[in-house]
């Protein structure tokens, strides 16, 4: 996005990227879908930044989800809107989108260097890894997008950060953010690995989701875990109502029958229409199990014991990075003039569903724009 409105802006672009191709993050996004944003109105789409809204506020109002289609569609790529809002191309893929886009910044006149690594800074000088060894460049105006600090096979290993410190840019440390959740599980939760879970309620401290996730070999991963796991990382312990719209006096009620011979599995599913993963939580988490009507309470609020999120670079995306106030309106580093930033290397977090990708392409486009005004000063 930057780099193509500094040549729209009539500047000679180089885009110097570290792996061999352009864009792997981005075909990884694809791979579930490519959802691009969120149809809401603009104050419900910007409160998901929640602290980081205001500093976003000019970018996304520029640059916001009917921004994103129009975008889309200008590189031959149709759109829809789902169920739920989120905005997706007609070949639910990133690679058509992604070949459109490279070709139009050729036709801009765009350079783009692959395997060349960014390594810092002398004096004016951008200086960088390659295979043809070091390589030095001095431009006029220079757009930092490097990335947070997860999925370093795709590129974004947050090394940067260091360099940049060294320079008196102020850093907030990266965490992980929509990230799966680590859980020691007994030896009969096996079976269940790669099974969704659906129609619970999640609850972690104020926030709450409906979404769905999955039971997997180290956790729970999925957008219904990622919703809350900043909740989580922040401190507060997560429970599951296994029955959200069920009150728990009629929980309580159906289990009042007495289950008589028949096992607690076949009771739980036959009285409460438990599905086997829900069921499974319940007897992992909730054991002792009571009996009866004395079972409701933990049916409606089974404690989850987390033992941690993930690792680092196994998260969705990643809160921390440069704060705002190491940087100006335009998106430059105060410490660094003519050197500016965008996308995940900034201080600001969001769930998945459309928000993360919004927020890089309306980042990407300021700092690009205010670089080529920097370009022309």
């Amino acid at each position: 996005m930057a780099a193509e409105e500094l040549a729209r802006a009539g500047a000679s672009v180089i885009v110097a990227e570290a792996k061999p191709s352009v864009g792997r993050k981005f075909l990884m996004a694809g791979k579930s879908g490519l959802n691009l944003s969120r149809d809401q109105p603009p104050e419900s789409f910007l409160a998901n930044f929640r602290e980081a809204a205001e500093p976003l506020r000019p970018m996304l109002s520029e640059f916001g989800p009917q921004h994103v289609q129009d975008w889309a569609r200008s590189l031959d790529q149709a759109v829809f809107t789902g169920s739920t809002g989120r905005i997706f191309p007609v070949a639910m893929k990133a690679s058509p989108l992604l070949r459109a886009w490279i070709r139009r910044l050729d036709g801009l006149g765009v350079s783009v260097k692959t395997r060349w690594r960014w390594v810092g800074t002398d004096g004016a000088e951008m200086q960088f890894q390659t295979p043809q060894g070091p390589v030095s460049v001095q431009p006029k105006a220079t757009v930092l997008a490097l990335g947070g600090a997860s999925w370093a096979r795709l590129g974004s290993d947050g090394s940067w950060g260091p360099v940049l410190a060294e320079h008196g840019v102020e850093l907030a440390p990266f965490q992980g953010a929509n990230v799966g959740l680590r859980l020691t599980w007994s030896h009969h939760m096996h079976r269940h690995f790669g099974a969704p879970v659906k129609g619970v309620l999640l609850r972690a401290g104020t926030e709450q989701s409906r979404g769905e996730f999955v039971i997997a070999r180290h956790g729970l991963e999925g957008g219904g875990i990622y919703a809350i796991s900043r909740a989580i990382r922040e401190g507060a312990e997560l429970t599951l109502d296994l029955l959200p719209d069920w009150t728990e006096d009629a929980v309580a009620k159906r289990l009042a029958t007495g289950r008589g011979k028949t096992t607690l599995t076949n009771h739980l599913r036959k009285s409460l229409r438990l599905d086997p993963p829900q069921i499974a939580l319940a007897l992992e988490f909730g054991r002792p199990l009571k009996d009866g009507v004395a079972l409701a309470p933990t049916l409606k609020s089974l404690a989850i014991p987390i033992t941690g999120p993930y690792a680092l670079d196994t998260a969705i995306s990643t809160a921390g990075g440069l704060r705002w106030q190491s940087l100006d309106a335009g998106l430059m580093l105060r410490a660094m003039p003519g050197v500016f930033a965008a996308g995940e290397m900034l201080d600001w977090e969001a769930p998945t569903g459309g928000y993360l990708m919004t927020a890089c392409l309306a980042t990407g486009r300021w700092a690009g724009r205010a670089a080529a005004r920097y370009v022309k000063m």
